[in-house]
Order: C-alpha cells, then sequence, then structure tokens
C-alpha cells in the first residue's frame, strides 16, 4: 500500500509500505476513506520534535472496516467507521471515567500512521464508532474531523467550563481552535471571542459562532480581552496551540476563578509559580478523550447540525501530502485532507 512517511524535518514523502495485518485478536484493519495533516503532525516537520528515523505518519483516519480479529465483537466488515488518534479499550477504569487518551491499555495511533490507504486499528472494540449507514461524501470530511479536531476542541471547551451565559476566549486560530468556537456555541456560551489575525479563518470562526474577534496576541491581546470582559477577562478560555506565549496569554485572560481548556501539544512551556498563583484559574486539559464524545458528536454530523468539515480548505490525493503539509507549515491552509 501507499503511506506517507517523514524521513527528517521537511522531508515528506509518499512511499510503498507493507499492507497492514491483523495482529492481536483485538484488531481491525480499514480501508481509509479519508485522513489529513495534523497540526501537531508540523512539530516533527519542523525540527521541533525529533524523529527516531523514517516515521509513518498520521492518527486521524474514517474509513471501511476490512477484516477484524476473532475477539472484536462490535465491529464487523463493510461498516463506515470513526476512530480517535488514541486507541483505547473503553472498558478500563480510566475510560469509564471519561478519560479514554489516558487508557491503561492505550495505543497512540501515530505509532501505526493513518496517512496511508489501510490501517490497523487496535482494540477495535473501544476504539471505533460505526455509523448506521454509509454516509454520503459530502459528510466524510466532518466524520474525518471528528476522529480529533473536533473531539479535542469539544474537549477544550468542556474542560474550560463554556456554556450558558459564559464569556469564552479561544487562543489559536488553527483547526482546533475554530472547531473549539464551534463547540462553546454548542454549549450555549453566550459570548465568543475568537483570537486570531488572519481573515480567512476569522470569517471561519464568526460562522463557527464567534461574536468577537481580537487581532492583538501576547500582552495586547490580554489587555483587549480585559477590555471586552470588564476588566475581569473571560469565564472560559481556550489554548489550542501549546506555545509559552499562549499558555501565558490564555491564563492571563481568563478572569480569577475561570477556567482554561488546554489542548495545545505543549513543547517548551513553563509556569512561572508566582504568576499561576495569583492567576487564581482552574487549569484542566492534555491529549482530548476523543472517544468520549464520538457518540453524540458523530451523531450531530449525521444529522447535519453541525458543519467541521469546513476546516479542511485543502483537500488532496494522498500521493501530494507533502504539498499539504508545506500549505499548513506556511498557514496558506488550515487544515489539509488527504485522500488514499
Amino acid at each position: 500500500m501507499r503511506g506517507v512517511v517523514m524521513h527528517a524535518p521537511g522531508d515528506v514523502r509518499v512511499e510503498d509500505r507493507p499492507d497492514p495485518r491483523i495482529e492481536q485478536p483485538t484488531d481491525a484493519i480499514i480501508k481509509v476513506s479519508a485522513a489529513c495533516v495534523c497540526g501537531s503532525d508540523l512539530w516533527p516537520y519542523r525540527g521541533i520534535e525529533k524523529l527516531a528515523g523514517a516515521t509513518p505518519m498520521g492518527h486521524e483516519y474514517v474509513g471501511i472496516v476490512q477484516e477484524v480479529g476473532p475477539e472484536v465483537t462490535t465491529i464487523r466488515p463493510g461498516q463506515f467507521v470513526v476512530g480517535s488518534f488514541w486507541a483505547s479499550d473503553n472498558t478500563c477504569e480510566i475510560c469509564r471515567a471519561g478519560y479514554q487518551s489516558g487508557c491503561v491499555h492505550r495505543v497512540l495511533m501515530g505509532t501505526v500512521g493513518t496517512q496511508a490507504q489501510y490501517a490497523r486499528i487496535p482494540l477495535a472494540d473501544g476504539t471505533l464508532v460505526a455509523t448506521s449507514d454509509v454516509p454520503p461524501a459530502d459528510l466524510i470530511p466532518s466524520y474525518l474531523a471528528a476522529s480529533d479536531v473536533l473531539g479535542t476542541g469539544w474537549f477544550a471547551a468542556v474542560a474550560a467550563e463554556a456554556g450558558p451565559g459564559k464569556t469564552v476566549a479561544v487562543v489559536g486560530d488553527g483547526a482546533v481552535g475554530l472547531l473549539g468556537v464551534l463547540a462553546a456555541k454548542q454549549l450555549g456560551a453566550e459570548r465568543i471571542i475568537a483570537m486570531s489575525r488572519h481573515e480567512p479563518r476569522q470569517e471561519l470562526a464568526r460562522e463557527f459562532g464567534a461574536t468577537d474577534i481580537v487581532t492583538e496576541r501576547g500582552d495586547e491581546g490580554i489587555a483587549r480581552i480585559k477590555d471586552l470582559t470588564g476588566g475581569l477577562g473571560a469565564h472560559s478560555v481556550v489554548e489550542a496551540v501549546g506555545t509559552q506565549e499562549s499558555m501565558m496569554q490564555a491564563i492571563h485572560s481568563t478572569r480569577h476563578g475561570g477556567h482554561v481548556g488546554f489542548v495545545g501539544v505543549t513543547h517548551d512551556v513553563a509556569l512561572p509559580g508566582l504568576e499561576l498563583f495569583g492567576a487564581l484559574v482552574h487549569l484542566h486539559g492534555g491529549p482530548a478523550p476523543v472517544r468520549r464524545f464520538l457518540p453524540d458528536l458523530m451523531e450531530m454530523i449525521g444529522d447535519r447540525a453541525i458543519n467541521p468539515g469546513r476546516v479542511f480548505d485543502l483537500d488532496l490525493p494522498l500521493d501530494r501530502a507533502a504539498e499539504g503539509y508545506q500549505a499548513m507549515d506556511e498557514r496558506r491552509a488550515v487544515k489539509t485532507l488527504l485522500r488514499p
């Protein structure tokens, strides 16, 4: 099969890779209908996250089940399925508490590599959620978004306790941040402030439910949020970047007693003790337990109540994956969809 392999920073190739096979009795093999490039894939692409050699890429996926292991009971060949970027058994004590990304048997799908024609899905019964029928082609992007960025944005908004009567600020205008806006809107937030300098992303943020746009960042961005909230700061803040500046911007944009939901993959972030102590905010986040939200999100997508697939603004065949990485790296694309 063909699959994406990153050999070094900036060096993305589509190569022949071995076809996946059932390795554990709980595995499934899917034919990938669509995959995509994640913002977190840019960390190794930019050389910030080190690679240990040639690495298969991808952790977001939807597809048709081709084969299942002998212990798989809830998923069958022919079904269209969505899974999350962490495979989980969905039965352990951590999973039952709603934190499948911390499952005691978890497998990071990035170690499998789903930017490919086929993929092996570990712990298939706990990881995959099937639709009732194979969906129409126009819904594929939205179901793909549910595999990571929609569920991650949703978790961030939930962790920030977005809801009725709340003002929510979103730091980051990538796919996760934009879908954090959508999530805050669906959760009933009264006011949603999107922080963005890019007009097309601002327009999409407004489409998803943003009521205000803040173009400033850093201390100026914090001051602007305070100006918009009577000097108090937002009740809820989504942090969807993962840098030192974005994390401190999120914390200092939050009012005393407020909540920060952080889901940006943190790189070289250090929280100054006295600033954190004095902020008097709640911090909750980390790798999103997408599986917790998948059934409800997939139902909303199937009912066409939400259209998270709008974050895909570049659609390429798998063999042109390198173009998709470059476009996202240069911020010419919010998110690249790849079609095997």
